[in-house]
């Protein structure tokens, strides 16, 4: 058995690319059109890493009838060099830090599409410090 990717559905793709692309540093794999099925699906990939990927199905007529229930779906986990500048950076571009890294080690914020984004420290927790040490989770993450 091979790892592929994960889907995630999003209804506004210029809005998740962006989030996925521009705040998070995703690139493009592979984008595929679909005229017949109405649906656009985009491949997205950490740099240095084509073969693990997020999918992003969007479907141009909306997705009424489809499931709505997305806590079926846990996260989406990125290791980071540093989580505070990550955080930072997030959350100067509007991103609601929704469980700061009060441990030095874990984040989670939730994607335009309300998914939720664990961001994980890489080789272990950094020093506390604040303002993430004292800030309170904000809703669900």
């Amino acid at each position: 058995m091979k790892y592929l990717h994960t889907m995630v559905r999003v209804k506004d793709l210029d809005a998740s690319m962006h989030f996925y692309c521009d705040l998070l540093g995703l690139k493009e794999a592979r984008r595929y059109e679909s005229e017949e099925g109405r649906f656009t699906i985009i491949h997205l990939a950490a740099p240095g890493q084509p073969e693990v990927t997020t999918e992003l199905t969007y479907n141009w007529d909306g997705d009424a009838g489809l499931p709505s229930d997305s806590r079926h779906f846990g996260h989406l986990a990125f290791e980071v060099d540093n989580i505070y500048e990550t955080c930072q950076f997030l959350q100067d571009n509007g991103v609601v830090i929704n469980r700061p890294p009060r441990d030095g080690r874990m984040a989670f914020v939730r994607s335009p599409d309300n998914i939720s984004i664990e961001f994980l420290q890489k080789d272990g927790a950094l020093e506390l410090a604040e303002p993430w040490l004292s800030m309170e989770s904000i809703g669900i993450w």
